[in-house]
């Protein structure tokens, strides 16, 4: 509290001093602008992320008690009129065209965000959005805090064999370690008893593997019902945070929230992007109906009383029963290949490969939040350094938020650079949610958490390897939100490659790689219910789009009416009539996906793209592969915001993108 009042205050008499001048330059005008973001964003950033990594009582009450303030300060250097009036007199100036291309976006940038935070309001209307501002960021906190609580309040202990039937050795030794931290001294994976939360490492592989049809349904109607009930009852919420949302827009002169979200987006218009999702749902449709109906087909040909009346707990444990069947192997058959050293070494190998750069442990050398947070240097060809990052793997359900992000620690900056140095270099934060290590064994990874790391990474390494100087456009800032997907998304193709997999798998006990045989049945099941899970994405993208574009002011019920119209349209399987997935839906309301959960797909289609590049290049080609990384390096992994990302799409691809590749690499081409 004391650190970020103290920031706060001289920020504001920095702030003053910038007004008081607002010389139509570059200096006078723009380098105080990263300054200030810059310091705040090092502060408060750090407070955030701890947030997520090591949420406590006392640090949600200090960050409750100063975070009006930031919100305050932020709004106030948003809205200076002076500044404003200062970088239009700079863009239409002489000046100006003596700028290079990087520094004119940047100030055309800094215009569109200074009009979207309401630098053009006054009297009431300010007053109005500047309180809308304030009570959104609280809402934010409130809304992820109930999720975290919900989620780590609900736990199932288990001490029967035949209730655990069927769960892969893993789990069980994860389940009674859980048990053993739960007060359940004598626990053993053999004996129980077995706690099962809601946690992704516990909650997902139980679903899959559990035979107990009862217990999977009562573990998905928790799931799905987090944060909807009591003390952390997120539904008011969600009807506050979307009226907030569109009175803002109706205050910017905006008609509905998601044109607002757009206009700071890649896409030009809600009709674009329901273009692209209309093109795609119309591809995976009547796919993800048959293969709806294969696993009703499989549940009764094993003599299971759900073949007639599949529901959503019987669909991850028949999908996978299905993928065993019809690929002969299973998940677990894989996590012995994949202990987390060798994964990484296996991911480091291949950043080496493809934009030869050298990740270097360094271990010991910064300070963590956590024993298991690893730290790491980036260095180019030449052995220079030239970023850093931390990586924090494990799921820890009692402190740390679910799912998996990146987040920048600082960014390449000329102008922060610490006396003595050209640059201040990028520094990452790589978080994940795996399973932890359990006993004397290491972290053994299951393919989806392989994939996780690698698209994890992706982001990491836009951050990392950024070549722009100027801190409001290196790495991830200011990249078009539906555009940053791209380089996590790309990654991911890699885990199919079959050098890159084989290179970073090693038995845990033997050492021995993936046999060519798992090799080949991982990737013919690449595909495994692919227009299942491309539906599910449309559907959320539907739904999130629909909820900030049709929402009106009736409240919850519009909600519900919205939420069912969307699925009548998008689901195979309707959502139950209890279903308030909703309230923990933190991508769109605690996240930074309001208006914007489309661009998972939309990046997907750039994504898919890019790696055809490499396809093209035939994938054995050591010389032609590490070609076409460098200009991939340079262009999407160094161009940052620099360059708006069409514009850098097409100076590495040398065309527009085409939903080609993607419906190729799904197998729903027709």
């Amino acid at each position: 509290m004391p650190a970020v009042r103290e920031v706060l205050g001289e920020l504001e008499t920095e702030l003053a001093r910038v007004e008081a001048q607002a010389a139509p330059t570059w200096q006078a005008l723009v380098e105080p602008i990263e300054r200030m973001t810059d310091r705040l964003a090092l502060t408060w950033g750090v407070v955030g992320h701890l947030m997520s990594v090591k949420n406590s009582e006392e640090l949600r009450r200090a960050y409750e008690s100063v975070q009006p303030n930031v919100v305050r300060f932020s709004i106030r250097l948003a809205q200076s009129r002076a500044i404003y009036e200062g970088l239009q007199a700079l863009r239409a100036g002489g000046a100006f065209r003596e700028l290079d291309a990087a520094q004119q976006r940047i100030v055309d940038l800094l215009l569109r965000d200074a009009e979207l935070a309401g630098v053009g309001l006054q009297g009431e209307k300010r007053e109005r959005f500047n309180a809308i501002q304030t009570e959104r960021a609280e809402l934010r906190t409130q809304f992820s805090n109930h999720v975290l609580d919900a989620t780590k309040a609900f736990a199932v202990t288990l001490r029967e064999p035949e209730e655990v039937e069927g769960l892969p050795p893993s789990l069980l030794e994860l389940a009674a370690q859980a048990a053993r931290g739960a007060g359940e001294s004598q626990a053993t994976a053999r004996a129980g008893p077995w706690r099962i939360t809601l946690d992704a490492p516990s909650f997902r592989p139980f679903m899959e593997h559990a035979r107990r049809r009862d217990l999977r349904e009562q573990l998905y109607r928790a799931f799905f019902t987090r944060a909807c009930a009591g003390a952390l009852d997120n539904t008011p919420l969600i009807a506050r945070i979307l009226r907030l949302r569109r009175d803002e827009a109706l205050l910017l002169g905006y008609k509905t929230y998601a044109g607002l979200s757009l206009a700071s987006k890649m896409a030009r218009d809600v009709p674009a992007v329901v273009r692209l999702l209309e093109e795609l749902r119309g591809a995976c449709l009547a796919a993800a109906r048959r293969e709806l109906e294969e696993l009703g087909e499989l549940a009764g040909a094993h003599g299971a009383p759900e073949a007639d009346d599949l529901q959503h707990w019987d669909v991850p444990f028949w999908a996978e029963r299905l993928r065993e069947e019809r690929y002969a192997y299973r998940d677990e058959d894989l996590r012995p290949y994949f202990p987390l050293p060798g994964v990484l070494d296996g991911l480091f190998a291949l950043a080496r490969r493809l934009f030869a750069v050298k990740i270097v442990p360094a271990d010991g050398e910064a300070p963590v939040w956590h024993e298991d947070v690893r730290f790491f240097r980036v260095h180019d060809d030449k052995e220079v350094e030239i970023a850093a990052f931390y990586l924090d793997p494990y799921s820890r359900p009692a402190e740390k938020r679910g799912g998996a992000w990146m987040d920048e620690y600082v960014g390449r900056s000329r102008l922060c650079a610490a006396p003595g140095r050209s640059v201040r270099l990028p520094v990452a934060y790589l978080v994940c949610n795996q399973t932890p290590p359990v006993g004397n064994k290491p972290s053994l990874m299951n393919f989806g958490e392989v994939e996780t790391l690698f698209h994890e990474f992706g982001h990491t390494l836009q951050h990392l390897l950024t070549t722009v100087d100027y801190g409001l456009a290196s790495g991830i800032r200011n990249v078009e939100w539906d555009a940053v997907e791209l380089a996590s998304q790309f990654m991911e193709n890699w885990c199919y490659d079959h050098d890159t997999l084989i290179g970073l798998s090693a038995h845990v006990e033997t050492g021995e790689p993936l046999p060519e045989q798992l090799f080949r049945k991982i990737r013919a099941a690449r595909n495994h219910r692919a227009g299942s899970r491309m539906l599910r994405q449309l559907y959320l993208s539907f739904l999130d789009l629909e909820l900030h574009h049709r929402f009106s002011a009736n409240g919850s019920d519009n909600i519900s009416e919205i939420q069912e119209q969307v699925a009548r349209r998008n689901t195979v399987l309707p959502p139950l009539a209890e279903d308030r997935f909703l309230c923990s839906f933190e991508h769109i309301f605690a996240g930074g996906y309001a208006a914007g959960y489309y661009s998972y797909k939309w990046a997907e289609v750039l994504s898919a793209d890019a790696f055809a590049a490499f396809e093209e290049g035939e994938l054995d080609d050591e010389q032609a592969l590490a070609a076409i990384g460098r200009r991939f390096r340079e262009t999407i992994l160094a161009l940052g915001g620099s360059r708006h990302p069409m514009e850098v799409f097409r100076a590495f691809r040398g065309r527009e993108p085409t939903t080609a590749a993607l419906l190729r690499h799904t197998g729903l081409a027709t």
